[in-house]
Protein backbone atom coordinates (compact mmCIF):
# COMPACT_ATOMS: atom_id res chain seq x y z
CA UNK A 1 0.00 0.00 0.00
CA UNK A 2 2.85 2.32 0.74
CA UNK A 3 4.28 1.80 -2.74
CA UNK A 4 0.76 3.33 -4.27
CA UNK A 5 0.68 5.91 -2.68
CA UNK A 6 4.17 6.92 -3.23
CA UNK A 7 3.51 6.72 -7.58
CA UNK A 8 0.68 8.96 -6.30
CA UNK A 9 2.57 11.41 -4.70
CA UNK A 10 5.11 11.88 -7.37
CA UNK A 11 3.26 14.68 -9.15
CA UNK A 12 2.42 16.15 -5.58
CA UNK A 13 6.08 15.84 -5.02
CA UNK A 14 6.88 17.99 -7.83
CA UNK A 15 4.21 20.30 -7.10
CA UNK A 16 5.43 20.84 -3.60
CA UNK A 17 8.97 21.40 -4.54
CA UNK A 18 7.89 24.11 -6.95
CA UNK A 19 6.24 26.05 -4.20
CA UNK A 20 9.23 25.65 -2.33
CA UNK A 21 11.19 27.50 -4.57
CA UNK A 22 9.47 30.26 -5.46
CA UNK A 23 10.44 33.05 -3.56
CA UNK A 24 7.82 34.25 -0.84
CA UNK A 25 6.62 37.78 -0.87
CA UNK A 26 6.92 38.51 3.05
CA UNK A 27 10.41 37.90 2.54
CA UNK A 28 12.15 41.43 1.54
CA UNK A 29 15.30 40.04 0.31
CA UNK A 30 14.30 37.41 -2.29
CA UNK A 31 11.71 38.93 -3.93
CA UNK A 32 12.49 42.08 -6.51
CA UNK A 33 9.61 43.69 -7.51
CA UNK A 34 10.30 46.36 -9.92
CA UNK A 35 9.54 50.25 -9.57
CA UNK A 36 6.13 51.47 -10.48
CA UNK A 37 5.79 53.19 -13.65
CA UNK A 38 5.22 57.29 -11.79
CA UNK A 39 3.98 59.66 -14.90
CA UNK A 40 5.22 62.98 -14.87
CA UNK A 41 3.39 66.21 -15.57
CA UNK A 42 2.92 67.26 -19.21
CA UNK A 43 5.60 69.95 -20.29
CA UNK A 44 4.33 72.50 -22.64
CA UNK A 45 1.69 73.35 -24.75
CA UNK A 46 -0.56 69.77 -24.46
CA UNK A 47 0.25 68.51 -28.31
CA UNK A 48 3.27 66.19 -26.59
CA UNK A 49 6.36 68.73 -27.73
CA UNK A 50 7.12 69.64 -24.62
CA UNK A 51 10.44 67.96 -22.73
CA UNK A 52 10.11 64.57 -22.12
CA UNK A 53 7.61 63.88 -24.65
CA UNK A 54 8.48 60.74 -27.16
CA UNK A 55 8.17 60.32 -30.69
CA UNK A 56 7.54 56.65 -32.06
CA UNK A 57 8.24 56.50 -35.88
CA UNK A 58 7.43 53.45 -37.82
CA UNK A 59 9.16 52.60 -40.96
CA UNK A 60 6.47 51.59 -43.47
CA UNK A 61 7.75 50.04 -46.99
CA UNK A 62 6.23 50.59 -49.92
CA UNK A 63 6.46 48.33 -52.52
CA UNK A 64 6.69 50.02 -56.15
CA UNK A 65 5.11 48.71 -59.12
CA UNK A 66 7.79 47.19 -61.59
CA UNK A 67 8.76 49.38 -64.52
CA UNK A 68 6.57 47.98 -68.09
CA UNK A 69 8.15 47.05 -71.19
CA UNK A 70 6.33 47.42 -74.94
CA UNK A 71 7.03 44.10 -77.01
CA UNK A 72 7.06 45.30 -80.28
CA UNK A 73 7.12 43.13 -83.72
CA UNK A 74 9.23 44.95 -86.73
CA UNK A 75 8.13 44.75 -90.27
CA UNK A 76 10.23 43.15 -93.21
CA UNK A 77 10.08 42.15 -96.66
CA UNK A 78 10.57 38.16 -96.62
CA UNK A 79 8.14 36.98 -93.27
CA UNK A 80 5.01 36.04 -94.48
CA UNK A 81 1.65 37.95 -92.99
CA UNK A 82 -0.02 34.72 -91.58
CA UNK A 83 3.42 33.56 -90.08
CA UNK A 84 2.97 37.00 -88.20
CA UNK A 85 -0.38 35.96 -87.05
CA UNK A 86 0.60 32.72 -85.91
CA UNK A 87 3.35 34.52 -84.04
CA UNK A 88 0.92 36.35 -82.53
CA UNK A 89 -2.11 33.81 -81.98
CA UNK A 90 0.43 31.58 -80.04
CA UNK A 91 2.56 33.91 -78.22
CA UNK A 92 0.40 37.22 -77.49
CA UNK A 93 -2.52 34.58 -76.71
CA UNK A 94 -4.25 37.55 -79.48
CA UNK A 95 -7.66 36.41 -80.96
CA UNK A 96 -7.88 35.79 -85.15
CA UNK A 97 -9.15 39.33 -85.60
CA UNK A 98 -6.60 40.94 -83.23
CA UNK A 99 -3.98 39.35 -84.57
CA UNK A 100 -5.23 40.00 -88.32
CA UNK A 101 -5.03 43.86 -87.13
CA UNK A 102 -1.71 44.09 -85.38
CA UNK A 103 -0.09 42.39 -88.32
CA UNK A 104 -1.61 44.84 -90.73
CA UNK A 105 -0.18 47.59 -88.51
CA UNK A 106 2.97 45.92 -88.80
CA UNK A 107 2.86 45.75 -92.38
CA UNK A 108 1.40 50.00 -93.20
CA UNK A 109 3.35 51.36 -90.16
CA UNK A 110 6.99 49.28 -89.63
CA UNK A 111 6.00 48.51 -86.38
CA UNK A 112 3.44 47.05 -84.32
CA UNK A 113 2.71 46.62 -80.16
CA UNK A 114 1.77 42.92 -79.18
CA UNK A 115 1.17 43.74 -75.31
CA UNK A 116 2.93 45.54 -72.27
CA UNK A 117 4.68 43.57 -69.68
CA UNK A 118 6.65 43.30 -66.72
CA UNK A 119 10.51 43.04 -67.81
CA UNK A 120 11.38 39.55 -67.25
CA UNK A 121 7.65 38.37 -68.92
CA UNK A 122 8.95 40.60 -72.10
CA UNK A 123 12.24 39.35 -72.09
CA UNK A 124 11.26 35.72 -72.32
CA UNK A 125 8.40 36.68 -75.03
CA UNK A 126 10.78 38.81 -77.32
CA UNK A 127 13.21 35.21 -76.93
CA UNK A 128 10.44 32.62 -78.13
CA UNK A 129 9.43 34.88 -80.73
CA UNK A 130 13.02 35.05 -82.08
CA UNK A 131 13.82 31.39 -81.67
CA UNK A 132 10.42 30.56 -83.21
CA UNK A 133 11.15 32.91 -86.39
CA UNK A 134 14.98 31.61 -86.44
CA UNK A 135 13.22 27.92 -86.74
CA UNK A 136 11.54 28.78 -89.26
CA UNK A 137 13.97 30.25 -90.92
CA UNK A 138 11.88 34.20 -91.21
CA UNK A 139 14.04 37.39 -90.56
CA UNK A 140 10.93 38.45 -88.36
CA UNK A 141 12.41 41.20 -85.79
CA UNK A 142 11.19 41.37 -82.05
CA UNK A 143 12.29 43.87 -79.22
CA UNK A 144 11.36 45.22 -76.09
CA UNK A 145 11.57 48.81 -74.87
CA UNK A 146 10.46 50.30 -71.87
CA UNK A 147 7.02 52.05 -71.61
Amino acid sequence: MRAETQTLSLDAAAGDRARRERPRLTDPKSVFLPPRAVREPRQGDGKGGGPGAAVITRTRTQTKKPSMYRVLLLNDDYTPMEFVVTVLRRYFNKNPDEAQRIMLHVHHHGVGECGVYTYEVAETKVTQVMDFARKHQHPLQCIMEKK
